[in-house]
């Protein structure tokens, strides 16, 4: 072949000079890369100051009481419910989980669009590029050095993509996203039961508190004062020294246990303010109605099974599975072949291009052949999974269906124990009552009438604590069937509307547990006190105050409305031979003038009968017939029973 002519061939055709660009951006990288690493090295720890954390310190306590409703007029447990449901910040956490699931399931849903790159750039070398062609046989070079390609030049492209296999993994990923969505509001009902037990827990407590602190108060300096004269009399010589101090021990331990049971029971207040999100400190004051307990459920079949379907621990368990029934078709969809789909617009500035512009596009498939040698592996660990989960929801029903009964029988002795401690107390009232009336006002007198009080407060004390287990009891059986605290829908989400909501929905679905509920719905009536005959210069005012603030005192609602029962007393003395004594005779009548109860209390009357020791055995009197007036005025619904 002639290369002889190569010359004129070059020579005809026209020849570009390409003239090399200044380096102009050496000197502005060379800057900036000195900058960073100037800068490598030279940070140090550096302590929050004092102002920063007093700062913060105050923002967050700012903003945890921020925006919240103030507490007016007296809480009931519904009340307490919905400032709890709206302001605790351990259930605002939840939520906040909840609503990051939900957007963690939209960003999932986005990866299942195809994709649509853009991309734009500058290019720049300090050289040309270029390149010859050497001969495939001989080696030898035909072309002289040349470039296609400008030192400087600026690139742009879309591209459009869609594969089938990501398209594929992106569904279920999204699915089982979904389901996380799901475990977010399961967690989010537990987290809810949790605090409606909590709540209920504390409240009751909070309540016994309210009820008593008052009346510990005047009791507490009652004794210390004893106390003091007590020692007097022991070093005065008037009391036996064996015989003060074992006085002065007494009282020292009812002091102890007094204030062991007001510590308890205080501490409950704290712990409602803390659940609401109140601020410590704050002076709530709780609705103080009678509540009547219901009675035991004996249906535990049906029990049981309300447990399984509802229980928020389960439901996670289903959504659980079927998030690895997810990842199994996940795992299978990924050894099938990949098909790819791509289109896009690209430019170039170069100005050697024939065309700067252009549209491209493709189709590709693809397969990892070797990866379907995972087939029994994966196989295998699918039926692992699927055992796994069968086996762990099969022990969390176990542990449902335990609890459930467990929760039962408690509530079962909590209500029995509440019995025993309500007439405990009562019989304690009563003797409290009659060593007031028996008094002469001598030191001995006075102190064992101080331990008798004392007696009954810590008794009433227990009844009230045990009342707040038996609710705590009541609640702990809802908790493990599962109920909810809230209807699906609620349409004002302030505290009222709240409180309104969730008592309905409280009694609705209580209903379903325990078969007495309804007759919660019921109204109890209260009570009037008439203090008909009595002897002469006895202040009839004083005796009516002294029997309400003890029916008071034992949960029995008083009033005066024409649906109220009327407690008629009269007292009369009743002389024998042997002894004088005095007889109240107690008649409960409704509002329709039908007798509903008659009964005769008879104590031994002292030479004085006083004002105080009227009112002393009128309260006595009246305790005796306190759990009939529960019955009929419907404070009261289950009787005493042994467990």
């Amino acid at each position: 072949m002639n290369y002889g002519n190569v010359d004129m061939l070059n020579a005809s055709v026209p020849v570009m000079t390409v003239t090399p660009r200044p380096f102009r951006f050496a000197p502005l990288g060379v800057l900036v890369a000195a900058v960073i690493l100037s800068g490598c090295g030279t940070i140090k720890p550096t302590p929050l100051t004092q102002d920063e954390i007093t700062a913060r310190v105050n923002q967050d306590r700012a903003a945890m009481y921020q925006g919240q409703e103030a507490v007016t007029g007296t809480l009931t447990l519904s009340d307490a419910m919905a400032r709890a449901l709206k302001y605790n910040l351990d259930y605002r956490l939840k939520m906040m989980e909840t609503t990051l699931a939900r957007s963690q399931l939209d960003l999932s849903s986005q990866d299942m669009l195809p994709k649509l790159m853009t991309d734009a750039g500058y290019r720049w070398r300090n050289n040309d590029s270029g390149g010859t062609s050497v001969g495939i046989d001989d080696g030898v070079i035909s072309l002289r050095p040349s470039t296609s390609e400008e030192r400087e030049h600026y690139l742009a492209d879309a591209t459009f993509s869609w594969d089938v296999l990501d398209f594929g993994m992106s569904y279920f990923r999204a699915q089982q996203q979904a389901d996380e969505v799901n475990i977010a509001e399961e967690r989010r009902r537990k987290v809810l039961q949790n605090i409606v037990q909590e709540v209920r827990d504390a409240y009751w407590r909070a309540l016994g508190a309210q009820r008593l602190l008052k009346e510990t108060e005047p009791l507490a300096d009652q004794i210390a004062s004893a106390l003091a004269k007590t020692r007097e009399a022991e070093q005065a010589g008037i009391l036996p020294p064996i015989e003060g101090l074992e006085y002065q021990r007494a009282l020292l331990d009812a002091m102890t246990t007094l204030n062991q049971k007001r510590q308890q029971m205080q501490m409950a207040k704290s712990e409602l303010n803390a659940l609401m999100n109140v601020p410590p400190g704050s002076n709530i004051t709780l609705d103080d109605k009678p509540l009547p307990l219901a009675s035991v459920p004996q249906d535990m079949d049906k029990l049981e099974q309300m447990a399984l379907e509802r229980r928020p621990e389960l439901r996670e368990e289903d959504y659980k599975a079927r998030i690895d029934s997810y990842e199994t078709k996940r795992q299978i969809a990924s050894l099938l072949p990949n098909l790819n789909l791509f289109a896009g617009v690209n430019y170039d500035s170069n100005d050697y291009l024939y065309n700067d512009s252009w549209v491209q596009g493709g189709v590709g498939v693809s397969m990892n052949l070797f990866k379907l040698l995972s087939i029994p592996a994966i196989n295998n660990n699918n039926d692992a999974r699927r055992m796994t989960d069968d086996a762990r929801r099969m022990a969390l029903s176990m542990a449902v269906i335990t609890q459930v009964r467990v929760a039962t029988e408690r509530y079962k002795l909590a209500v029995y124990d509440f019995q025993i401690a309500d007439q405990s107390a009562q019989v304690d009232q009563r003797l409290a009552s009659i060593s007031r009336a028996g008094s002469d006002n001598s030191l001995t007198s006075d102190l064992e009438t101080l331990r008798t009080e004392a007696r009954s407060i810590v008794s009433r004390f227990q009844m009230a604590g045990s009342y707040a287990e038996a609710q705590a009891a009541y609640g702990r059986v809802l908790n493990s069937v599962g109920i909810d605290l809230l209807p699906d829908q609620v349409q004002q989400t302030d505290v009222a509307s709240l409180s309104n909501a969730i008592a309905s929905s409280l009694r609705r679905e209580e209903q379903t547990v325990f078969a007495s509920v309804a007759l919660k719905s019921a109204p109890v009536q209260a009570v009037r006190v008439e203090v008909g005959r009595l002897p002469g210069g006895a202040d009839r005012a004083a005796i009516t105050r002294s029997v309400s603030q003890v029916l008071t005192a034992n949960q029995i609602e008083m009033g005066e409305t024409p649906q109220s029962l009327r407690l008629r007393m009269q007292f009369k003395t009743v002389s024998s031979s042997t002894a004088r004594k005095g007889q109240w005779t107690m008649d409960v009548i409704d509002s329709d003038d039908n007798l509903r109860l008659s009964r005769q209390y008879q104590s031994y009357l002292p030479d004085d009968a006083s004002t105080r020791t009227l009112s002393a055995l009128a309260q006595a009197a009246a305790l005796s017939v306190t759990d009939d007036i529960q019955r009929i005025s419907g404070a009261r619904t289950a009787p005493l029973a042994r467990p």
